[in-house]
């Protein structure tokens, strides 16, 4: 079975991916890859999406992750009804919401200056 996955390149803390088929049970970084379907860069929010490709390959049963079906989307592809595009409806829970600096009372800074 087959995968459309992103696959990082870039320098270190400037992440540029690439949208790469390869074998679903491989690991990504030692999987083969069949073909490059695109690229994506998260910085610019752009992604460039070969759709005949990357067509072809959902047609024939290549399962794509979560961010590559927004991805997909995004780009005009037309996903069959079998690929599970992802709730944007939900939000994470945020845990321990008191500590978050918003929550925390005012500081009187022009009191403590006076003193």
């Amino acid at each position: 079975m087959l995968a459309i996955r992103l696959q990082r390149l870039g320098r270190k803390g400037y992440p540029v991916y690439r949208l790469a088929v390869q074998e679903a049970q491989r690991h990504p970084s030692s999987g083969r890859v069949v073909a490059y379907v695109g690229s994506y860069n998260p910085h610019t929010k752009e992604a460039n999406v070969n759709v005949e490709v990357a067509q072809k390959y959902l047609d024939t049963g290549a399962q794509p992750t979560p961010r590559v079906v927004k991805l997909l989307k995004e780009a005009g592809v037309k996903l069959p009804k079998w690929v599970k595009e992802a709730d944007s409806s939900r939000q994470k829970a945020i845990k321990n919401a008191e500590k978050l600096r918003k929550n925390q009372p005012k500081e009187e800074v022009a009191e403590e200056s006076a003193e």
